[in-house]
């Protein structure tokens, strides 16, 4: 069963009683299990006696979206229509527009689920959607552990006050959700799919997208790479989490982040594997889980309470904002344009090893993603450019770019979710990380590994 506090209708329109089937439009939670969707929608469907059709519009054109994030959803969502079809589910996947995509099978349909996404785009298309469709649409919380208003009823100050509230409640969420037998199965695949997903790579080429940021050798997307990531990581990776994680070369990252980004694996599958596996100490699931619940939802609090979380005037702190205003004029030692950031036309090796790793492998440690964006504060000709870059190249480059954790991580460069320190050139108040920060782990072993890594994506071995 779906704890209630997942759902949330999206209009008062009354379910079609002639309706042939209960449509499930999937957005985010792009997986075929574990899904709360996907679940409410069976019962819903067995409830009516129908089939259950899942739905896949792609959102060719939608800003930012180059290449490397098509491939590695395309390849999840290849996995998806045969998952489904083993349960006797539908799938259809079309080259059109979500709502178009939706409405289309929504017009035969009982009512529709969707998935929630709080990004304002997708915002957008589900409220949409939601007023053009002719029966009752409702969206089911997936992709938190605990669904975001029943969290906290308020944009968050920090994380120290949103972990209580999620410490009370998260044990409620942190449940198996098995999968429900479908009453009225149907497993051919459906005619109108026309994405094109037996060849994902030809697929990708086609796209009216930057083809200039490509494909990443170093992650492959889809569920089943999801869960073998996650198995290999309890088993050789985790023990030690608690006190290696903050060290980039220790190989002690999970690298769940592009999996959790597109819905490929679930926060609560990762979060139980975690307190069930035999490796690793109550420091290391207090650790890990802080960071896949509560680091995640706080961002998530943050962008839902914050519809403008992409604007500097907006997301950023008055407090911040006025400091930094006020050393604008300070002298700084180093001055980049946002091209030469782009490239790690810097002075500084570890910071150019970092920009290389984001650039050629779709990922960075989160100690470096720290460092990485504060210099670019630093090194920037004011704080408004230095957010505009920062975002550029997070959203560009990184495979987990463009959503909650990415707009909140880069609003915690310029003071959120932070408080005052001392005054410094450039930050003002604003927390700096300098070189103290590379002296915490082996900087230089984390060069060599950048380079390792840049040496696979490029089919050479390392010189």
């Amino acid at each position: 069963m779906i704890q209630p506090t997942r759902i949330q209708p999206l209009n008062r329109k009354p379910e079609n009683a002639a309706g042939r089937h209960v449509l499930y439009w999937m957005g985010l939670s792009q997986r075929a299990h574990d899904n709360p969707a996907l679940e409410h929608a069976v019962a819903e469907a067995n409830r009516l006696n129908l089939p259950v059709l899942v739905c896949y519009g792609i959102a060719e054109g939608f800003p930012e979206v180059n290449a490397r994030h098509w491939n590695f959803l395309l390849e999840g969502m290849a996995e998806i229509g045969p998952a489904l079809r083993e349960r006797g589910i539908g799938f259809v996947a079309r080259r059109a527009p979500p709502v178009e995509t939706a409405l289309r099978y929504a017009a035969e349909a009982a009512l529709v689920v969707c998935d929630r996404n709080d990004l304002r785009p997708v915002r957008h298309f589900q409220a949409d959607f939601a007023d053009k469709a002719p029966c009752h649409v409702l969206r089911v919380e997936g992709d938190l552990v605990v669904p975001l208003e029943t969290a906290s009823p308020k944009h968050e100050f920090a994380a120290r006050t949103l972990r209580p509230k999620l410490h009370r409640l998260w044990d409620e969420y942190l449940v198996p959700l098995p999968a429900a037998e479908v009453k009225h199965q149907t497993r051919e695949p459906h005619p109108d799919s026309d994405l094109g997903l037996e060849d994902v790579p030809k697929l990708v080429r086609s796209l009216k997208a930057d083809q200039s940021i490509g494909p990443v050798r170093r992650f492959r997307g889809g569920m089943a790479a999801a869960e073998a990531r996650l198995r290999d990581y309890l088993a050789h990776r985790f023990r030690g989490y608690g006190k290696a994680r903050g060290r980039p070369e220790a190989g002690a990252a999970s690298h769940f982040s592009p999996y959790l980004h597109f819905g490929q694996i679930s926060p609560v599958t990762i979060a139980l594997a975690v307190r069930a596996s035999p490796q690793g100490d109550e420091e290391d699931r207090d650790a890990f889980l802080e960071e896949l619940i509560v680091r995640r939802e706080l961002a998530a609090n943050h962008i839902f309470y914050q519809p403008d979380y992409d604007r500097y005037e907006a997301a950023v702190p008055d407090w911040a904002r006025k400091t930094l205003d006020a050393h604008r004029t300070d002298e700084r030692p180093y001055l980049y344009t946002p091209e030469q950031l782009e490239m790690g036309e810097t002075h500084d090796r570890y910071w150019n090893a970092a920009m290389g790793e984001m650039r050629d492998t779709g990922y960075m440690h989160n100690h470096m993603r720290m460092y990485w964006g504060k210099k670019i504060v630093e090194w920037s000709r004011s704080p408004e450019e230095a957010w505009d870059t920062a975002l550029r190249l997070n959203n560009r480059y990184f495979l987990d770019g463009r959503d909650a954790n990415s707009f909140t991580n880069v609003a915690w460069l310029f003071g959120l979710h932070d408080r005052p320190w001392g005054t410094r050139p450039v930050y003002g108040t604003v927390r700096s990380l300098g070189a103290a920060t590379l002296r915490k782990f082996d900087a230089d072993g984390y060069v060599r590994d950048v380079e390792r890594l840049a040496a696979a994506e490029k089919g050479q071995a390392p010189g």
